[in-house]
């Protein structure tokens, strides 16, 4: 079963089980957040397309660390003019771990992730 959710302006195919970065979410770390803003939701040859969110259908996940992304190295330059900037932008994001999808076509969820700390 899988989920396309919506979540800081873009959106994400996601199923039970799985890690996945998204924009900075203001949570602690361990938190769980239930994501109510999801598109569609799949399972094997059925599929529920929302217009333009499927009524009743939830994504939860836990958070499971924040942190920042690789740096991106934005370089302006004229030519012939000896004008040149050079400028770098590292992205927040949270790290999540979707734990159950529910929706009228059923419910999945998966086992806790397993985090340095357990191991």
């Amino acid at each position: 079963m899988y989920a396309v959710i919506k979540t800081g302006g873009k959106q994400y195919k996601v199923s039970a089980g799985e890690k996945l970065r998204v924009e900075q979410l203001a949570l602690e770390v361990g938190a769980e957040v239930v994501i109510d803003q999801v598109l569609a939701v799949g399972s094997g040859e059925q599929l529920s397309i929302g217009a333009p969110l499927v009524s009743g259908a939830t994504v939860s996940a836990t958070v499971l660390s924040h942190g920042r992304g690789d740096k991106v190295r934005i370089f302006k330059m004229r030519r012939r003019k000896h004008y040149q900037k050079r400028q770098g932008h590292r992205q927040n994001y949270t790290e999540l771990f979707i734990g159950k999808i529910a929706s009228e076509l059923g419910s999945v969820s998966a086992d806790a992730p397993a985090t340095a700390a357990q191991a």
